[in-house]
């Protein structure tokens, strides 16, 4: 029978195009469609019609449902084939499967697949004796220890390269050789490694591997894939899981420092001795760094970061350092990412990986313009378990990767149990992360032999998982065994060389000495004495002219918006008289930027709409308002000497400054500034902030000179857009670890900016500014020429109508920010020369000389106020109180003049706002017998 009898309307035309294609291009269609074609011709009315009846009847050719059926089948197993895969080690429940991948789902039978050819399925299956041949090699492939989740990535041709790369079976053993041997030398490292921690030292943390041993042998692959493609810097990010095995076995951090550190015996050699200064962190925290070489040339630095018990944290740390890594620099202009150079790879926790907000965030950069790393190689530690959830209580999506088809990145699920699928994976990922630049995920699926710690009980939550736990051999153990059958080694050859190597683990006990391990010992050298005092940030009044007159030249026939054009204009002769008090905040802060790039100091300038600034005050970059087309003045201005980089950030906090923090201490001579929309939006990253920021340098020696700008102050706003929680960076400030200021001038601004350009490798701290809104066009703050000229950044300003006449105050205020300017708008102010009033504007490390100067420099004082705009549980009161109470040693009152205490920040109405606001002033200025919180 004819098929065309079989197809009517729309059905039927489909055919007669499909026939048109043929006639033009034989192999535009596929094998068995063509074949068909070659025996037929469509009838000329165009009607199903039967042939001639003086003409032998055609051979019976497959039929087209049949034909159809078949190539749906095999569009089934490549898309849906993982459903079936054997990817769980302990078999703990049958593969979900799909209908999809039966054959009588598609009207056939093996029968009608043994009738069909081979080389209808496509791919490289056209040996096969027929189509039931080539799906059941196509099920070999999609439905094994791999499963192959890439059915949800939108470019053809990435999908295209995936399917051929999984069909062709490239990566894997024997097409890609693999040494056996050294890879269950390999294997038997990992698992001695853990047995004889597990036995000296039981019950101490240790997060084992046991279970996902396969993943060291992976990233030994990565590296050497990374080795052979060119790259010479490869970053690594990881939570606790296998963290030490790593740390051992890739990083070549050696077994005695390693055992070590569990021995702890920094408490026996200094009891109770005065503080160190330094208080490092646990062993599966730590990072490490090791450099790779042939001959006297450096190939490959591998460096892990460490990271805290925040599991996914490191994930953006990861990738800003990648970013730095890859970034040139050194010369003017726009910086130039170079992905080729640079290979980040971050391990993840199958609870973690859908349940932490930071993965998405950081899985969100991998193809914005400011944050691209050339792709990210990302390995999920799957062991099918939390602490203790189960993961049908910890996730809503099939597999733990899930999350990663949202941003269209390929994944891979492979059985932790088959070494030679994971050696696959792992090269199918680093190919395909070279080919393509962009993120690859793979799913590498175990388990866990103990409990989430090795002092923790699993049984009591996971009865069933771990009585198969308890009899399921160890991979070591399974790949022994593979290549004794195979002949590869005798029966008993793994287990002598497990014997071996714990042998060699227990030599190098005995063999330790009494002391502490060297990473138990205090490390951090004192800061420079007077660095930061010492700093230069004057600049000559002539080369800021020069730079201005830069900044404010245009390409040719570059249009701007009419109304930013006229105010860009102001800043053409706002420094024709070097007395006058005509630079505002973003003047100020561009010249700044200007100086910093002609002195060689590359900066990098992100955050939530930078470029033209929440309060359209920067403008950073410029569009033509015709062609729409770019123009950052900062790239073009001939003095410069270093790159300059201004992107607006997604709406993300913890990802995104976790990101520029990795920036700044992978690249540590490079000014890095995050700017938030509006300060309280620290609030959403205080895990980064907390974990690193604040305290990265006591914990791992981090060096960092991040600087996060925070609008702050108090404008009737609401709680929300208030306060950039000063209160809680004054809490974590503690051993000189970060800088904290609220400037109230444009010049002060100038310079805090130059110092911390200038401390960069001298004395690197994170610095904190208290950025202002209203304050950002209010002349009170604008300042001359001759201050960013001849000035330098003050920590304290005393009152300058107050010093005129020191012997007529009475009353000391010390205040700082926005507050200031509050009190000097208003109209009280010129009439009390018994008020002084004075701006502590570095408020950490706090300036204790500096303050103890203008306390002494009024003898007539009773009082000293502390005045804030903030709640009295907010803003700098709790931090700064007890220090001034020192330095006051109760010769007078210290008082407290703010909002109450507060459970929210600030009022959320605007009334409400400006009663209080205007309630501060007349208390600071009545001269009140007592003030109480």
């Amino acid at each position: 029978m004819d098929f065309w009898q079989e197809f009517h309307g729309p059905n039927a035309g489909y055919v007669l195009e499909l026939y048109d294609r043929f006639r033009a291009d034989p192999t535009s269609v596929d094998p068995a469609l063509r074949a068909a074609f070659e025996r037929w011709s469509p009838p000329a009315d165009g009607l199903p019609s039967a042939p001639a009846a003086t003409s032998p009847a055609p051979p019976a050719g497959p039929s087209a449902d049949k034909i159809m059926g078949a190539v749906n089948l095999a569009n089934a197993i490549r898309e849906y084939g993982h459903l079936a895969a054997a990817i769980d080690p302990l078999g703990l429940a049958d593969p979900p499967g799909d209908p999809a991948l039966h054959p009588s789902a598609h009207g056939l039978s093996d029968a009608d697949l043994r009738a069909l050819p081979a080389a209808l399925i496509g791919g490289p299956f056209g040996g096969a004796a027929d189509a039931h041949a080539a799906i059941t090699q196509l099920r070999g492939i999609y439905s094994a220890t791999i499963g192959y989740d890439y059915d949800h990535i939108r470019l053809p041709e990435e999908r295209a390269w995936l399917r051929e790369a999984a069909e062709t079976r490239r990566f894997r053993p024997p097409n890609d050789p693999l040494d056996p041997r050294r890879l269950l030398e390999q294997l038997t490292k990992v698992e001695a490694f853990e047995q004889f921690l597990h036995r000296i030292f039981p019950g101490k943390t240790r997060f084992s591997v046991e279970g996902l041993d396969m993943m060291v042998p992976m990233l030994d692959v990565m590296l050497n894939e990374a080795a052979e493609a060119g790259i010479y810097t490869i970053l690594i990010g990881m939570a606790h899981r296998g963290r030490l095995n790593v740390l051992a076995h890739i990083l070549n951090k050696s077994y005695a420092e390693i055992l070590q550190e569990f021995r702890d015996t920094a408490g026996e050699e200094y009891g109770a001795r005065e503080y160190l200064g330094w208080t490092g962190d646990v062993k599966y925290h730590a990072g490490a760094s090791r450099a790779m070489s042939n001959g006297d040339m450096v190939d490959l630095v591998v460096t892990m970061a460490p990271n805290p018990s925040h599991l996914e944290h490191v994930n953006p740390v990861i990738a800003g350092m990648a970013r730095a890594a890859g970034s040139r620099v050194d010369q003017p202009g726009r910086p130039f990412f170079d992905p080729h150079v640079v290979l980040p790879i971050t391990i993840h926790g199958d609870a973690a990986f859908p349940g932490q907000g930071i993965v998405a965030e950081t899985l969100n950069l991998q193809r914005l313009r400011g944050y691209r790393v050339g792709g990210t190689i990302h390995v999920i530690a799957n062991n099918q378990i939390g602490f203790t959830t189960s993961q049908w209580e910890s996730r809503s999506t099939l597999y733990a990767s899930d999350l990663a088809k949202g941003f269209k990145a390929p994944i891979v699920h492979v059985n932790a149990d088959d070494p030679e699928a994971c050696v696959e994976v792992a090269r199918l990922a680093c190919a395909y992360r070279r080919e393509f630049h962009t993120d690859f995920v793979i799913d590498l699926v175990g388990y866990r032999r103990y409990g989430h710690n090795e002092g923790d009980e699993p049984r009591f939550t996971q009865p069933q998982m771990y009585s198969r736990v308890d009899k399921h051999p160890t991979t070591r153990r399974l790949w022994a065994t593979a290549l004794a059958e195979r002949g590869d080694i005798t029966a008993d050859q793994g287990d002598r060389m497990l014997k071996e190597q714990l042998d060699t683990l227990n030599e190098i006990f005995q063999a330790l000495p009494p002391e502490p391990a060297a990473a138990l010992e205090p490390q951090l050298p004192p800061p420079p004495a007077g660095a930061a005092r010492q700093a230069r940030t004057a600049v000559a009044a002539d080369k800021l002219i020069a730079l201005n007159e830069a900044l404010l030249r245009y390409p040719p026939g570059f249009t701007l918006n009419k109304k930013l054009a006229r105010t860009l204009e102001r800043r053409r002769d706002i420094l024709a008289d070097p007395d006058a008090a005509t630079i505002d905040w973003a003047t100020a802060e561009t010249l700044a930027f200007a100086s910093i790039l002609a002195d060689g100091v590359a900066v990098r300038l992100t955050g939530e709409d930078v470029e033209r600034g929440t309060f359209s005050q920067r403008h950073a970059l410029l569009r033509d308002d015709t062609t729409g087309a770019v123009h950052i003045p900062l790239q073009q201005i001939p003095q410069a000497r270093a790159a300059f980089e201004v992107r607006n950030s997604p709406l993300s906090e913890a990802g995104v400054i976790g990101f520029e923090y990795g920036y700044s201490i992978q690249a540590p001579e490079r000014l890095v500034v995050w700017e938030a929309q509006y300060g309280d939006f620290i609030n959403t990253a205080q895990a980064i902030i907390d974990a690193y920021v604040t305290s990265g340098n006591a914990k791992w020696e981090l060096k960092s000179s991040l600087v996060l700008l925070l609008p702050h102050g108090y404008e009737g706003q609401g709680p929300d857009h208030s306060t950039g929680r000063l209160e809680r960076f004054l809490q974590a400030a503690a051993e000189t670890n970060i800088r904290v200021a609220n400037a109230t001038t444009a010049a002060q601004y100038f310079h805090l900016l130059r110092r911390q350009a200038e401390l960069l490798t001298s004395d690197p701290l994170p610095l904190i500014v208290m950025t202002p809104k209203s304050l950002l066009r209010n002349p009170l703050i604008y300042s001359a020429l001759r201050e960013l000229a001849e000035g330098r950044w003050q920590p304290v300003i005393d009152d300058a109508q107050a010093a005129a006449d020191p012997a007529a105050v009475r009353r000391i205020i010390l205040c700082s920010g926005k507050v200031y300017v509050d009190m000097i708008a208003d109209s009280r102010r010129a009439a009390r020369p018994d008020i002084a009033l004075a701006r502590v504007e570095q408020l950490y490390p706090f300036p204790a000389a500096e303050v103890t100067a203008i306390l002494q420099a009024y003898p007539g004082a009773t009082e000293v106020v502390w005045l804030q705009e903030e709640p009295a549980n907010a803003g700098a009161w709790d931090f700064i109180h007890p220090r001034l109470q020192r330095l006051l040693d109760d010769a007078v009152p210290l008082r407290l003049i703010a909002r109450p205490r507060r459970a929210a920040p600030a009022e959320g109405s605007m009334g409400m706002h400006s009663l209080h606001q205007k309630t501060l002033l007349d208390r600071a200025y009545e001269l009140a017998d007592e003030v109480s919180e």
